[in-house]
């Protein structure tokens, strides 16, 4: 991890990108056991197809997890301000995800000096699956 520093962060400037490999079961599997989050339609395919999908996809946290590693590749945990997201697409199994980050804002809020990060996933074909924020002091 590099030491950021405020003066020398530009609005506009990109985070170093975070690329995953594809979504799997066992990916699944293990984050459900992780998160304590089973329901079935992210583990059970015969379950999912009852709901009218044609196979498991990821939970939404595990696409916020990412971001959040984004955001912890960039800077230590304890800066982080803020972080929120809405969920904008289905991570369907097999895609491959990209997290990327852009500075959006510089501020000063509560004697620190933050910036604002627009924060998205992405699909291998460009697709945004998660759009979010956050805020980090720097």
């Amino acid at each position: 991890m590099n030491i950021i520093s405020f003066d020398s962060i530009k609005v506009g400037d990109t985070l170093p990108p975070l690329t995953l490999p594809p979504v799997n079961r066992t990916t699944l599997a293990l984050f459900a056991g992780a998160s304590g989050d089973h329901n079935a339609v992210h583990i059970d395919t015969d379950y999912a197809r009852r709901a009218r999908v044609p196979d498991v996809f990821a939970h939404g946290m595990l696409s916020m997890a990412w971001l959040g590693r984004l955001l912890t590749s960039w800077v230590e945990q304890r800066q982080l301000r803020a972080f929120g997201v809405r969920f904008v697409g289905i991570t369907q199994l097999g895609h491959v995800i990209t997290c990327t980050g852009k500075v959006t804002e510089k501020f000063e809020a509560e004697g620190e000096r933050r910036v604002r990060l627009e924060i998205q996933t992405v699909n291998q074909y460009g697709e945004a699956r998660v759009l979010g924020d956050a805020v980090v002091a720097l």
